[in-house]
C-alpha cells in the first residue's frame, strides 16, 4: 500500500479485544458476547450491526491472537509514514446491555437482507445516539484504544447510520445525533476527526434528501468530518450535494462487492472522475480512496486508480494501457495490446450505473420456477435489450422472472480478445502475470456462453422440450467442469489457499473447524434453513475458484437439471421446494466438510486455455 501512495489505511483488526474489554467495564461479561461478535469470516458484517453472532463466538485465543497482530500493523504503517484509521463506536451493542441498562434508548433492529428471521443472527440492537450512554460507551472505546496502541491517530471511523435509518427525518433531530457520535469520540481524543461513509446517502437516498443531508454534515465543527464519497465511480455524490455542503471528501471507488471475481472496471471515470471532482468549482475534495469489498482481481482497474492520487490530468487510456501492458508482461507484443484495446472498450469500460455486476449463471444460480404449461410460439417472445450495447437476445417471456445476468458489452468482442491474447502467448509464455490474465479472460469468456446455454436448456424445458433440455444442461454441466480445470493451472484461483489460510489460524481442533465452516460459508450460501423462501445473501461472495466450482457448483447445477427432466418425464409442475431442500441439505453438507483441496496449480495454462477456446469458439 505505501509504495501504491496509500497514506490513511483503515486499521479495524482486533477491535472485537478493545470491545471485550470496553463492555466489562459496563458489566457485560464474555459469555454475554459470544451472541455478539460474528464469526471470522463475517467480522464485516458484524462490526456494521448488519448481523451478529453468526459464525461465533470468538474464542479468546481469537481475540488475543488478533490483538496482537493489529499492535503489529499499526507499527508498521507507522514506520512507512501512514496515518491509521482507528474504528470508533457506532451504537451496534450486545442484548445484554438492554437488561444492565433498562432505561437506555435501545432499537431492536429488523432483518438485514435475510428472511430467517431467527433471532439468533439476523437482529441487532442500536443504542440511539440521542441517549447520554452513547457518549459515554464512545468515549471509553477511543480511550481503550489509545491505551493499547498509543498516540497514533486522530481519525476515526463512524458509519452509525450505515444502512440504518434514523427514527426520524426532522433536521434538528438529524443534527444532534451527528453531534452526539461526534462528541463520544472528541472526549476520547479532543483532536478527533471523524470519518464517514457517504454510501447512505446513495443507498438510501429517499431518506437523505438536502436538508438532512446538511443536517448531519453540519452536526460537527467544520474540517472535523471527512466524507467518503464511496461510489464516486458509478454515482457520485459530490455532483448532486454541492460538495457535500462544503465538507471536505474523498472520491472513492467502490468497484466490488462480494470479492466476487468478475472482469469489471470503469476506467474512463477512474481516470477523470477525480480530475474532475479536484477542479471543480468550490472543490471541497481533498484525496482519492479505495474501498472495495474484494481485491485480487482486475490489477488494471487498481493500478490505475492508485495513479490518479498523483495525476493532474485525465489519462488517455488507450496510451496507459499499452504503457501498463508493456509494464505487466515486460515486453511489447501487438496482439496483446490489440486484446486490451477491445477489453478497454467492452469489460473495462461499463457505464451503464448498475452497481451489482457479477450474475453469472455458474456461481448465482437462479432460484426459480421456470414451469409453464404451454410451448413456446414467435408471438410469446420478448426482446430484451442489454444495458450500454447493441445486442438483444429473445427470450420467452417467462423467462422474464428470472434473475438476468447484467452485461454491459458484446460478448463476440471479448471473444475476439481472447484469441488475440492467445496469439500472443508463444512470446509470453514465462510472464506468471500474462497467464494469470489469460486464465481470467478465458473464464469470463466461458462463463457468460454458460449463462446463454443455461437460457436454452431453461427455454427447452418450456418447450417440452427433453432431448434439446437434456443436450444443454450437459453442455452447462461440462462448461462448469472444464472451468474448474483452467483455474486449476493458476495459484490464484484455488480454493484450497483460501480455506487452509483460514485453517492455519487455529490452535485446536474445534476452532479448526469453526474456522473452515466460516470460510466455506462465507463463499456460499448464508442463513438459508427455509425452502419456503430464500435469503438475498445466496451466494452473494460466491467465488470462481477451482474446486468450489466441481464440487459445490456442478451438483447444485445437476440437480435442479434433474428435478426439471424429471418433471417433463412425468408431465408434473417443477417441484421447486423439493429442489431447495434438496440442495440446502446438500449445501450444509458441503460446508461443513473437511475434505482437502490443492494449493498448487496444476496444468499448462496455455495449453488448457487454447484447447478450451478451440473447443467452444472455434469455427
Amino acid at each position: 500500500m505505501a509504495l501504491q501512495g496509500v497514506n490513511l489505511p483503515l486499521a479495524f483488526t482486533g477491535q472485537e479485544a478493545i470491545w471485550q474489554k470496553v463492555f466489562k467495564d459496563f458489566n457485560i461479561s464474555s459469555e454475554d458476547l459470544n451472541n455478539f461478535f460474528g464469526g471470522p469470516a463475517f467480522l464485516a458484517w458484524a462490526r456494521m450491526g448488519n448481523l451478529h453472532g453468526w459464525g461465533g463466538p470468538l474464542s479468546q485465543n481469537w481475540l488475543e491472537q488478533q490483538l496482537v497482530l493489529q499492535k503489529q500493523i499499526i507499527s508498521r504503517m507507522m514506520e512507512l509514514g501512514m496515518t491509521p484509521v482507528l474504528p470508533s463506536f457506532s451504537g451496534n451493542v450486545p442484548a445484554a446491555l438492554t437488561k444492565i441498562f433498562p432505561s437506555a434508548k435501545i432499537t431492536r433492529l429488523g432483518d438485514w437482507n435475510t428472511v430467517d428471521s431467527d433471532p439468533r443472527w439476523c437482529c441487532t440492537y442500536l443504542l440511539d445516539p440521542s441517549d447520554p450512554l452513547f457518549v459515554e460507551i464512545g468515549e471509553a472505546f477511543i480511550k481503550k484504544q489509545i491505551k493499547e496502541y498509543g498516540d497514533v491517530t486522530d481519525i476515526y471511523n463512524c458509519d452509525t447510520f450505515n444502512e440504518n435509518s434514523p427514527p426520524t427525518s426532522d433536521p434538528a433531530y438529524i443534527s444532534t445525533l451527528g453531534a452526539a457520535v461526534y462528541k463520544g469520540i472528541s472526549k476520547g481524543d479532543k483532536d478527533a476527526v471523524w470519518l464517514m461513509q457517504g454510501w447512505l446517502f446513495y443507498s438510501d437516498s429517499s431518506f437523505w434528501k438536502p436538508p438532512q443531508m446538511k443536517a448531519l454534515l453540519h452536526s460537527v465543527p467544520l474540517g472535523k468530518m471527512i466524507v467518503l464519497d464511496l461510489f464516486a465511480d458509478v454515482k457520485p455524490i459530490w455532483k448532486t450535494s454541492f460538495q457535500f455542503y462544503g465538507t471536505p471528501y474523498i472520491w472513492c471507488m467502490l468497484h466490488n462487492f462480494g470479492g466476487n471475481i468478475e472482469m469489471y472496471g470503469t476506467l474512463d471515470s477512474i481516470s477523470s472522475g477525480p480530475v474532475d471532482a479536484r477542479v471543480s468549482a468550490n472543490s471541497t475534495m481533498v484525496g482519492v480512496g479505495m474501498c472495495m469489498e474484494g481485491i485480487e482481481h482486475n490489477p488494471v482497474v487498481y493500478e490505475l486508480m492508485s495513479e490518479m492520487a498523483f495525476r493532474d490530468e485525465k489519462v488517455e487510456v488507450l496510451e496507459w494501457l499499452v504503457s501498463y501492458s508493456h509494464r505487466r508482461y515486460g515486453k511489447a507484443v501487438h496482439q496483446v495490446d490489440a486484446a486490451w484495446e477491445i477489453l478497454y472498450h467492452t469489460i473495462y469500460n461499463c457505464a451503464d450505473g448498475i452497481a451489482d455486476h457479477n450474475h453469472d449463471y455458474i456461481v448465482m444460480f437462479p432460484d426459480w420456477d421456470p414451469s409453464t404449461n404451454s410451448s413456446i410460439s414467435n408471438n410469446q417472445k420478448k426482446i430484451y435489450f442489454l444495458p450500454h450495447g447493441n445486442r438483444r437476445y429473445l427470450l420467452h417471456k417467462k423467462l422474464s422472472d428470472m434473475p438476468q445476468p447484467h452485461l454491459w458489452y458484446p460478448t463476440e468482442d471479448v471473444i475476439k480478445a481472447l484469441q488475440l491474447f492467445l496469439a500472443g502467448g508463444k512470446n509470453l509464455a514465462g510472464s506468471l502475470t500474462y497467464r494469470y490474465d489469460l486464465v481470467d479472460l478465458t473464464r469470463q469468456v466461458l462463463s457468460k456462453l454458460a449463462n446463454q446455454v443455461y437460457v436454452k436448456a431453461v427455454t427447452s424445458f418450456q418447450n417440452k422440450n427433453i432431448d434439446d433440455l437434456h443436450f444443454h444442461s450437459n453442455k452447462f454441466l461440462q462448461l462448469i467442469k472444464d472451468i474448474d480445470v483452467l483455474l486449476a493451472s493458476d495459484d490464484n484461483f484455488l480454493v484450497g489457499t483460501w480455506l487452509e489460510s483460514a485453517k492455519k489460524l487455529a490452535v485446536n481442533p474445534s476452532e479448526k473447524k469453526q474456522y473452515e465452516w466460516n470460510a466455506r460459508t462465507q463463499v456460499t450460501m448464508w442463513f438459508d434453513t427455509n425452502a419456503t423462501t430464500q435469503s438475498k445473501l445466496h451466494d452473494y461472495a460466491n467465488k470462481f475458484w477451482s474446486g468450489i466450482l466441481e464440487s459445490y457448483y456442478l451438483p447444485r447445477a445437476s440437480s435442479y437439471f434433474s428435478h426439471l427432466s424429471e418433471s417433463l418425464r412425468q408431465n408434473k409442475k417443477f417441484k421447486l421446494i423439493e429442489w431447495r431442500k434438496q440442495w440446502i441439505l446438500q449445501s450444509n453438507k458441503w460446508q461443513e466438510g473437511n475434505e482437502l483441496y490443492p494449493v498448487k496449480a496444476k496444468g499448462d495454462a496455455l495449453a488448457i486455455a487454447q484447447a478450451l477456446y478451440e473447443k467452444y469458439f472455434a469455427k
